[in-house]
């Protein structure tokens, strides 16, 4: 698979995957007081309510961080990537690289 072909593969799914989210919890996310992430509409996106250890909330701003908005803009910046031709045998910019790392991570790929 070329570079260009990961970052097509990833950018898609990461848009399916935002689209989904946003049909059924739609952005922004919030925390709230009760340790929960709330959506838009009130729909619960997370839940830590039931408990009072910190390291069992300390996911909930980097959820409510990474909503469908969130997604659908890494799709966007992944897919504009596809058009530069990258051959991994060349030196790639850093920012190349980091597209190729975040798409792998999607891809489920990452070495």
């Amino acid at each position: 698979m070329t570079p260009a072909d990961e970052l097509r593969t990833a950018a898609e799914k990461l848009r399916q995957d935002a689209a989904a989210a946003h049909r059924a919890s739609p952005s922004p996310w919030n925390v709230t007081d009760e340790n929960v992430v709330r959506c838009a509409d009130g729909m619960i996106v997370a839940d830590r309510s039931g408990t009072g250890h910190p390291a069992e909330r300390a996911d909930l701003p980097y959820i409510a961080a990474m909503h469908p908005g969130v997604g659908a803009a890494l799709a966007a910046w992944l897919e504009s990537w596809t058009g530069i031709e990258m051959y991994e045998a060349h030196a790639l910019p850093e920012d190349a690289r980091h597209a190729l790392a975040v798409a792998r991570a999607i891809n489920g790929t990452a070495p």
